[in-house]
């Protein structure tokens, strides 16, 4: 068999929001790890957030590359560098991003004929690849930005409708046979078998839907990174003296508190927080992400940023966040999650008991994993979904987010219970990536079938 034969190229198409297009860029490089070509369909302003790292990963041997498009920003209505759903701001805009990505399909489909790759991964929201894909007589695989659970609770309340017998706030599910697309090769996971294995079975064995669990890819992609190096690197940026004041803290002493990077919440809801963080008497970070329209006397109690500082309790960050030396630091000793599922992966890689503050998307059902499944949580209380880019009407008080810290950041058996239990799933994360692996070994698989399909299509 030729080196030719043996050397698979693939494209990876992600949808632009950190989300989904972080994981999927970290996948890419670790397929790109394991000898494969790839090549990651990016527009401009997007290349820029993560070519250092593909530079990197170029620059060591392997064989991994952008292909740029240019955003079609006057076509589609959207002000130049508007190419990402973290810049977005409402609803409307939101759409009108997605019509602007929906104007490049004609030049990735052209790009895919043109190149014709050996497969195409491509993110959930863009299906239209699965019929190029079935056209040029290639593999296609999905990717999702969710874990197993929340995949399986989706379908399981769109087929049985529980919500519509019941009257209650509170529905059970009766099964989680979820259904998608047959004619897809399967689905790339960002999750890993030590933590989601009964469900990603069930997807498996109950409705014969192939997955491929390759997670937490952030730990294998990144994991010849030197962190010394890279918090070296983050002098000069805003945040930067965290590191710093983190030195001066006990272990496990600091709550790190952050929404994302898609989540604006109202000032009425920050001052609620910062009051509960206050009272709570624990140290913390807070990464703030406000609207753009709220000042930051609006946002804080009277005195708040002067006393946090004065009493080293608190160190709040306006901006930019090196999150994941962050969270890796020995003084933190918890995190507050939107339960984003890069989020929750970034917390129990760094071994994180966690406050659940679910906002949007599947991320409610990411709380009940969290908090009832694998019992590494507690919640705040949140009752209501929105739209990402909405407000919301009900609110979080300061009573309720006091009462959560404290007992996340106390010295509690609940408390301790959530750390040992956190900090062994930690330990199945970073065997699942090794070599002999859950996750490496499914990355072995799915290359070698690849490989097959490729030589059965020669």
């Amino acid at each position: 068999m030729s080196s030719e034969t043996d050397q698979l190229r693939i494209f990876f198409l992600p949808l632009p929001t950190p989300g989904h297009m972080i994981p999927m860029v970290e996948e890419a490089r670790v397929f790109a790890k394991h000898g494969v070509d790839v090549t990651i369909i990016l527009t401009q302003g997007n290349a820029n957030l993560v070519q250092k790292n593909i530079d990197h990963d170029s620059n060591t041997g392997h064989k991994i590359k952008t292909h740029v498009l240019q955003f079609p920003s006057a076509q589609a209505g959207l002000p130049d560098g508007v190419e990402n759903f973290n810049s977005v701001t409402n609803i409307e805009m939101s759409h009108t991003l997605y019509r602007g990505i929906h104007l490049l399909q004609n030049q990735i489909e052209q790009l895919f004929h043109d190149m014709l790759p050996d497969c195409i991964v491509s993110d959930m929201f863009f299906p239209w690849t699965l019929d190029v894909a079935t056209e040029l007589g290639i593999p296609r695989l999905g990717f999702r930005g969710c874990g197993y659970f929340a995949l399986c609770s989706e379908y399981c309340i769109k087929r049985h409708e529980p919500h519509k017998s019941t009257d209650s706030d509170v529905v059970l599910l009766p099964g989680l046979p979820p259904g998608t697309e047959q004619k897809s090769l399967g689905m790339l996971m960002n999750s890993f078998h030590e933590l989601e294995g009964s469900y990603e079975e069930y997807l498996k064995t109950d409705i014969g839907l192939k997955a491929w669990s390759l997670g937490p890819v952030s730990l294998w992609a990144n994991k010849d990174v030197n962190q010394k190096a890279e918090r070296c690197n983050i002098a000069g940026r805003e945040g930067h003296e965290v590191i710093d004041w983190l030195n001066s803290k006990e272990h496990n002493s600091v709550l790190y508190v952050g929404f994302g990077s898609l989540a604006m919440l109202p000032a009425t809801q920050l001052n609620e927080i910062a009051h509960g963080l206050e009272a709570s008497g624990h140290s913390f970070i807070w990464v703030v992400r406000k609207k753009e329209s709220d000042e930051y006397d609006q946002v804080f109690p009277e005195g708040f940023e002067e006393r946090m500082s004065e009493s080293k309790k608190g160190f709040i960050i306006k901006g930019w966040a090196p999150q994941m030396l962050i969270l890796e630091h020995p003084a933190i000793g918890g995190q507050v999650t939107h339960c984003g599922w890069n989020s929750i992966l970034e917390g129990l890689n760094s071994g994180l008991p966690m406050i659940a503050w679910p906002l949007f998307a599947e991320q409610f059902y990411n709380e009940k994993l969290l908090t009832d499944v694998l019992r590494i949580a507690v919640a705040v209380g949140v009752k209501e979904w929105r739209e990402y880019c909405e407000e919301g009407t009900a609110m979080v008080n300061r009573d309720e987010v006091e009462k959560a810290v404290r007992l996340l950041m106390g010295g509690e058996e609940e408390a301790a219970e959530m750390r040992k239990r956190v900090r062994k799933l930690q330990e199945a994360a970073k065997k699942a990536v090794e070599v002999g692996g859950s996750s490496h070994a499914n990355l072995m698989d799915l290359i070698n079938k690849l490989k097959s399909l490729k030589v059965k299509k020669i």
